[in-house]
């Protein structure tokens, strides 16, 4: 298969399922005419919400090449990820190397080149528990999501968010259990032998910049970061993150 065919296949993070990409995967799939652009939702999120999510990163790693197998897509793959999914692809890599062909990580922090304020910034503590305590309604929670994760001032996305999230909701057992596996994961201090590109937004409210600043000086990536963007890059500027990607594939 040659590189241009490869399938692109992209991971999102914690809570989050494939309808979050939007219109990202579009403007993506522009940037790659010849290669398939598969989405994936982890257990417990989305059309799998009414599963349980798994335990460590490594199984949900596990789950995805399963996954692939399962629709008859065979390696080697592309794989472009974002917060825990880029763990997911983090942990793909370094145990089956010989089945990716690139990876790009997206606002991701991984112990141990990370401390745990920079991984979640402190001063998002207080929504969390917000969140995790006082219940608020969906529309409610989704705001409160949107204001952490985006630099966009543009709520018309909220109706949507506060419908997926009524129709699919993640339970508070499969969150923990994601935030956990999050937590617990420590990633090799060496690098993958996958090509790795790291993205980040300098604006990111939840994670720390400075945690792909880091990951892209110990495993030796190349970095770009975008100066107004905020946690959720595809979102804030999905052209920009297909653009930097087709440019740093054809490098």
């Amino acid at each position: 298969m040659s590189i241009e065919a490869t399938p692109w296949v992209l991971l999102r993070g914690l809570m989050r399922d494939r309808r979050h990409w939007g219109r990202f995967i579009e403007r993506f799939a522009e940037r790659f005419p010849g290669a398939p652009v598969v989405t994936i939702d982890f257990p417990g999120n989305g059309e799998l919400h009414e599963q349980r999510s798994l335990p460590t990163i490594g199984e949900t790693a596990d789950f995805c090449r399963a996954e692939l197998q399962r629709r008859g897509i065979a390696p080697p793959y592309r794989v472009l990820a974002m917060s825990m999914g880029a763990m997911v692809a983090a942990s793909w890599a370094t145990r089956y190397p010989d089945e990716l062909e690139a990876c790009v990580l997206i606002n991701t922090s991984l112990r141990p080149f990370s401390r745990f304020w920079q991984r979640l910034r402190p001063g998002v503590y207080p929504s969390l528990l917000k969140m995790a305590f006082f219940k608020p309604d969906a529309r409610e929670s989704e705001a409160i999501v949107l204001r952490l994760t985006t630099a966009s001032r543009d709520r018309g996305v909220l109706d949507d968010w506060t419908a997926w999230r009524e129709a699919q909701p993640v339970s508070t057992a499969n969150a923990l259990w994601q935030l956990a596996s999050a937590m617990r994961y420590v990633a090799s201090r060496d690098a993958p032998r996958v090509r790795m590109l790291v993205l980040a937004g300098a604006k990111d409210r939840l994670v720390h910049p400075a945690c792909s600043r880091k990951l892209a000086k110990a495993w030796g990536c190349e970095i770009r970061e975008h100066p107004s963007a905020g946690h959720d890059l595809p979102f804030d500027d999905g052209e920009w993150v297909a653009a930097e990607v087709e440019t740093w594939s054809h490098a």
